[in-house]
């Protein structure tokens, strides 16, 4: 498909979708009825996600000049007025993403979990940055490693690729804090990388049903380098979802300034995601396969 029926088979999908997700609830208890559809907002915040445009500021402009013949309400609508709403509808982004989740096939006994950082200014800036102040800390890089000011992301992959869980911890805690969040109610195997090797930790889980299987922490002093390889190879997926939040949607830019924003962007993220995943299955694609989405 083009860039314009992508346009369109998002835009069905969200407005098909938001009156089943929200369960025929109002998202607005008083006051005027916007100029802009919110099923319009959350589309061009979703193809903009896929498109790369991260900035709320280019993400409207591009719309508004190429696409206002799609969104002609567009044209009477200022960009702070568009950007707050985009914002407010972070519940509904949520609702979404979790009624697209109950329609593509996956497995939710068999997951993968990691987390990549979250830079909220350059280094070199740490010190004097107001931005997520008493939330973000220094923590370590290890793909590049470097230490970074920030906060880390931690995700919940289930098989064959869909993102079902994700939440933000600041950078310097353990990937075992976010245990809990990203297996509460869960039962089945979940895969880590060395980080997460704990016998202690899946001891204190395999009762509830939940198997935690990660290499041995130290590769030098691996007794079983086999069996790490094979885990190793199969949780590379999730490094394949990374690489696409990192190269096509630039996650790890962070221009938001508190953690209101925050969610709403790494919202749209995903939703974007778990949307491109829903219309490869439809179309018989692979379903990490996003470049394929668009000709």
């Amino acid at each position: 498909m083009d860039l314009d029926d992508f346009i369109i088979a998002v835009f069905c999908l969200v407005d098909e979708a938001s009156p089943q997700a929200t369960g025929g609830r109002r998202l607005r208890q008083r006051g005027p009825q916007p100029v802009l559809a919110d099923s319009e907002v959350v589309t061009m915040e979703v193809v903009g996600a896929y498109l790369g445009l991260e900035q709320d500021t280019t993400l409207f402009a591009y719309f508004r000049r190429h696409y206002a013949h799609f969104f002609p309400a567009l044209r009477r609508l200022h960009r702070t007025t568009f950007v707050r709403q985009a914002a407010n509808l972070w519940w509904l982004k949520e609702r979404l993403w979790q009624h697209v989740l109950d329609q593509i096939p996956h497995d939710p006994t068999f997951a993968i979990i990691d987390s990549f950082p979250l830079p909220v200014c350059q280094f070199a800036r740490a010190y004097r940055c107001r931005r997520f102040r008493g939330e973000a800390a220094f923590g370590k890089d290890t793909l590049v490693r470097q230490t970074f000011y920030g906060l880390r992301v931690h995700v919940r992959l289930e098989w064959p690729g869909v993102i079902t869980r994700f939440c933000v911890a600041p950078a310097n805690a353990h990937e075992l804090r976010a245990l809990p969040a990203l297996t509460e109610q869960t039962t089945g195997t979940l895969i880590g990388d060395r980080n997460y090797w704990s016998p202690t930790t899946a001891a204190e889980w395999q009762p509830l049903g939940v198997e935690l299987l990660a290499p041995y922490r130290s590769a030098k002093r691996d007794p079983h380098p086999r069996w790490s390889t094979l885990l190793s190879r199969v949780r590379y997926r999730i490094d394949t979802v990374f690489g696409q939040l990192v190269d096509r949607c630039d996650i790890k830019r962070v221009w938001a300034r508190d953690r209101w924003h925050l969610g709403n962007r790494l919202l749209r993220t995903v939703l974007m995601h778990t949307l491109a995943v829903l219309l490869n299955v439809d179309l018989g694609n692979p379903p990490l396969h996003l470049a394929q989405l668009v000709a």
